[in-house]
């Protein structure tokens, strides 16, 4: 199902949403399952994971969460759809300050690796208006400036609006992710030639043929993968599915089981289907080191100190005559 020598780390888990709470659509079906959602991650490979935060309250909640295993990690920040928490809460300036400080604690405890999720949604113009969006994504730039953190993006059929957005801030952050991409080919490559920026993978980018076109044309090292579970399964519809190896038993909300995943949510021990498709679109035969690869991707951006340590002991160890710079 899953083997050992396999090592990857699930940038992007909605761990706040109900459905990790056993709540369905308002509806309690199981109790609350993190721990055994977790044990099946650990088992599948799987390293850390990253902690999606999007707004205020739920940054909050992503770092208590965070706070409960050393292997969990999170982000702070405003989803573009939730902007309108700024105006909202009367005082936009202290909502900044609060994120502000909030991030500030995550970092000391070690927590905190990223200013997001933030970004633009045009798909969902509904939920808040662009020019709200625009203005609170160009002031999370500020965010990261101040605690020197790279940022987990969003952007969702705005490619213009946000790389105007990020070519004029690109000097006050030390990189990015822009996550869940489902983009086209010109897109993607106005992300790659912004040098500090990673491309992040799921289920909904390997929807169809052309989604998987793009997906080729995305170096590995320019890559990350990520689950952004519950949502953005791989299902027997995309033609991404044709890669998939390793499956998990399932069962209905209903009917839920502790030791097996729940039909329809999507969890961190998927993210190997998620490489799976990748090596396989690519035609990339050697799914440990493309495994590799994108690991060294993540750690390069979130967690720079593991590689220093690593490379420190290469070298005390006489191992590492050349060590890759990072």
């Amino acid at each position: 199902m899953a083997s050992a020598t396999v090592k990857l780390i699930d940038i992007a888990v909605n761990f706040t949403d109900g459905m990790f709470k056993g709540l369905y659509h308002g509806k309690q079906c199981h109790s609350a399952d993190i721990p055994a959602v977790l044990a099946r991650a650990w088992a599948a490979g799987v390293d850390r994971i990253i902690v999606t935060g999007g707004s205020l309250t739920e940054s909050r909640e992503a770092l208590e969460i965070a706070e409960t295993d050393g292997r969990l990690f999170c982000t702070v920040g405003v989803h573009p759809t939730r902007c309108g928490e700024f105006d909202e809460s009367g005082d936009p300036e202290r909502h900044f300050q609060a994120l502000l400080a909030l991030a500030k604690e995550g970092i000391e405890k070690g927590k905190v690796v990223a200013v997001g999720e933030c970004g633009l949604d045009y798909d969902r113009l509904h939920f808040c208006p662009s020019d709200v969006q625009k203005k609170y994504f160009e002031k999370q730039f500020e965010l990261a400036e101040a605690v020197k953190l790279p940022m987990f993006l969003h952007m969702r059929a705005a490619g213009e609006d946000f790389s105007e957005i990020l070519s004029r801030n690109l000097y006050r952050f030390p990189g990015g992710v822009t996550h869940s991409f489902t983009g086209t080919a010109e897109e993607r490559d106005k992300l790659l030639s912004f040098e500090k920026m990673f491309i992040g993978i799921n289920g909904c980018s390997l929807k169809t043929n052309e989604n998987l076109e793009v997906v080729r044309g995305i170096p590995a090292e320019r890559m990350m993968v990520e689950t952004d579970s519950p949502y953005c399964d791989i299902k027997n519809t995309h033609a991404g599915i044709q890669f998939v190896k390793s499956v998990w038993p399932s069962k209905k909300k209903e009917k839920y089981e502790p030791g097996s995943t729940v039909k329809g949510r999507n969890e961190p021990c998927l993210v190997r289907q998620v490489l799976e498709v990748v090596a396989g679109c690519k035609g990339i035969s050697d799914v440990e080191g493309l495994s590799k690869t994108l690991y060294h991707n993540t750690c390069r951006l979130f967690f720079p100190h593991d590689l220093d340590a690593s490379a420190d002991a290469q070298l005390e160890s006489g191992s590492g005559t050349s060590v890759q710079n990072s």
